[in-house]
């Protein structure tokens, strides 16, 4: 099992398990975290990001909840198999929060549609 680079921030507005399920999730759905991939115990996990164990317990349960890992009692928490279908959906989701922002921000600047899509495109096919 690897060690994983978690960062809690106080300046954060979220709540610990929160910063905590999104790293996760983040790492298993770019890759870095793979289908059966061990995740650090819970004890393990608190005592290195020092907090508590009902924390990174809270954070488990909503990585469980949403399919990212697998409990196996006895054994401990596993990336879970994921289809491709849901790894895109998620990759989409996030997305789309971040267009959101773009679009409130290009708004609030005064910036057509047309630029902003303009600009988009530029964007997308450079990176092709």
């Amino acid at each position: 099992m690897e060690r994983l680079t978690i960062l809690i921030s106080n300046s954060d507005s979220r709540p610990i398990y929160e910063q905590i399920t999104s790293q996760i999730k983040n790492l298993i759905i770019s890759g870095e975290l793979k289908s059966g991939d061990a995740l650090p115990s819970m004890r393990f996990l608190a005592k290195e990001l020092r907090i508590s164990v009902i924390t990174t317990k809270r954070a488990y349960e909503e990585l469980e909840r949403g399919g990212f890992i697998e409990t196996v009692a006895g054994k401990g928490s596993f990336v879970a198999g994921m289809n491709t279908d849901f790894i895109r959906e998620e990759h989409l989701r996030i997305a789309e929060e971040h267009l959101q922002q773009a679009v409130d921000a290009a708004k609030s600047a005064g910036i057509s549609k047309t630029e902003l899509i303009g600009t988009l495109e530029m964007l997308y096919d450079d990176d092709q």
